[in-house]
């Protein structure tokens, strides 16, 4: 999404205006009353982007300093209220942006005061989730939709400029597909439609690859500082990057390194001095490298005659560990 953040005036957060028909069976190019439960960081950018691709967002929901730090800069016309207050005046779209294990108790609260009504679409923006946590919105008519945004996010204007062309993670009932596309397009996205049975399994893998890469890069710094690197941002930034490129364009014929050898003896030295240094780094270096070596020998890189050595390396101080 290249448009710039314009912020339109907001209406105030009062009783929701009588409708003559229900969002579902509005055309899909139709403008939307949209309110947002949660200003955290995905909240309120998404919140941004909706309004910047002329949606009429007219409540939020956000108490923390931080909350209103971010909605003064991306939704500064938008009257802050209560999430069953918004909920009422977001009479076509309520977006809920709250942690996942926070979301089924938003819901069921919205439910249980009757802030929440038929035709209107409750969306999530939780990976973890599909349709099921949206069960008591759906009780009372309204019409469930899972919509996560395949990015990570900072919560500032910086984030508008990413949302282009990014992937969000989409599970809809059949009547809902068409206003789901059209809401992924105007945020700039593409959809990715996943079914409610493997929610779980397409969160985990973009936690495994995102949330654990970032892990990995800061292990992978501390360790470098540790042998007196002074800069060791400097060293891994060209290196990651390539590595980044070449997986996503290569898969396993991207692997490199001692494990994709078989070089025993390299790994052993760097288990050693890793006991010695930083310990706690040892069990996630055992791990990643059994994996490694797994897909190296599966892709035929690594013969599995030349992994024994590596693979008994690594056996034997996983018992040493475990002991």
């Amino acid at each position: 999404m290249s448009a710039p953040l314009r912020p339109r005036p907001a209406a105030q957060c009062g009783p929701a205006a009588p409708r003559d028909h229900a969002v579902t069976g509005a055309s899909p190019s139709r403008l939307l009353t949209v309110g947002v439960v949660g200003a955290g960081r995905v909240g309120a950018v998404l919140g941004a982007a909706l309004t910047a691709a002329g949606h009429r967002v007219v409540a939020v929901a956000g108490d923390s300093g931080a909350s209103r730090a971010r909605l003064a800069l991306l939704l500064p016309e938008v009257p802050r209220s209560t999430a069953a207050s918004v909920a009422r005046v977001a009479t076509d779209l309520l977006l809920i942006a709250v942690p996942d294990d926070a979301l089924a108790g938003v819901v069921a609260d919205l439910a249980g005061q009757g802030a929440l009504h038929p035709g209107q679409v409750v969306a999530h923006t939780s990976g973890a989730h599909g349709l099921a946590v949206l069960t008591p919105a759906a009780a009372v008519g309204a019409r469930p939709l899972a919509l996560h945004p395949a990015m990570t996010f900072t919560g500032t204007p910086d984030d508008l400029p990413r949302l282009a062309g990014i992937s969000y993670g989409v599970t809809a009932p059949a009547d809902l597909r068409p206003l789901a596309a059209r809401l992924v397009t105007d945020l700039g996205g593409v959809p990715e439609w996943v079914a409610e049975a493997d929610r779980p399994l397409y969160h985990a893998a973009l936690a495994h690859g995102a949330n654990h890469l970032v892990t990995l890069v800061n292990e992978a710094t501390d360790r470098l500082r540790d042998a007196g690197v002074a800069r060791p941002e400097k060293v891994l930034a060209p290196l990651l990057r390539a590595a980044l490129e070449n997986a996503l364009r290569l898969g396993d014929d991207a692997l490199t390194g001692p494990v994709s050898r078989g070089d025993a003896g390299t790994v052993e030295r760097h288990l050693a001095r890793l006991a010695a240094t930083a310990p706690e780094s040892v069990p996630a270096y055992l791990a990643l490298a059994r994996r490694t070596a797994d897909r190296a020998i599966a892709a035929g890189r690594l013969r599995p005659v030349d992994a024994q050595s590596l693979l008994g390396v690594l056996a034997e101080t996983s018992r040493e560990v475990a002991a």
